[in-house]
């Protein structure tokens, strides 16, 4: 990208501070590999809080990236790096923890395998993700791991609910990319921060008697995330139609 007037358009301390992203988003890596040894150990809490926090550096690696505009920067495939730590933190891990953490005991075990085939189809599409939404259920199965270890449904609707959102990852709806919709953005990321402090109180405190009431409380956010997709979704698909 170099011209005869800028023969070097990025200073050293840009091309650091790019691969200080990089950096950033291979913690997800350690936090998984962390996360898999308390899932050895049997420990529900402390696996949720590595994978929290995995998921709060990929929740804020990409607004980095962009600000830095890493992609001009460095010849590195930081979306490919991007995609292993999603995998690991957002799909394997958890499907693991549905069975190491006691959610499907005896012959429900195999419903761990519909997330881990449904988002492996997932994440090899490259209409998954658009400028602004996801396209199907966006495997947040930690997510559903938190709330099904606090909320304890049992290994047959646990079964149930994990086949319905494997489906679910099938059919083309777009969900929010809370970091990306423009749409009620600020809005949607000032809540989004909130949720994931209840989330991260609750996952901590597993065994409190205040931890249900808070996760179902947070579930209202969950709520309008939901409701603020079918709205992204009908303006796609009516823009899509006009």
């Amino acid at each position: 990208m170099s011209t005869a007037a800028d023969p070097r358009p990025f200073s050293r301390l840009h091309v650091a501070a790019a691969w200080g992203v990089h950096v950033y988003t291979a913690l997800g890596l350690a936090l998984g590999l962390a996360s898999l040894d308390a899932i050895a150990r049997g420990d529900a809490a402390t696996f949720l809080l590595f994978n929290l926090l995995a998921m709060f550096i990929d929740g804020s690696d990409g607004t980095l990236a962009r600000k830095l505009r890493v992609k001009e920067v460095v010849a590195f495939d930081g979306a490919l790096l991007d995609n292993i730590a999603d995998y690991l933190t957002y799909v394997f891990l958890p499907a693991a923890g549905f069975v190491a953490f006691g959610l499907l005991e005896g012959g429900w075990r195999w419903a761990a395998m519909a997330p881990v085939l449904a988002s492996g189809y997932q994440f090899c599409q490259t209409g998954a993700k658009t400028d602004q939404s996801f396209v199907g259920f966006p495997s947040y199965w930690n997510l559903v791991l938190l709330y099904l270890l606090v909320l304890q449904p049992g290994p047959e609707l646990t079964a149930g609910l994990l086949v319905v959102l494997s489906v679910m990852v099938f059919v083309p709806i777009h969900y929010l990319y809370p970091s990306r919709t423009p749409m009620l953005r600020p809005l949607t990321v000032a809540l989004g921060l909130v949720w994931f402090a209840a989330c991260l109180a609750v996952g901590l405190n597993l065994d409190a008697p205040w931890a249900p009431p808070v996760a179902v409380a947070s579930l209202s956010y969950v709520v309008y995330y939901i409701v603020l997709s079918g709205i992204l979704h009908l303006r796609i698909a009516r823009d899509r139609a006009a």
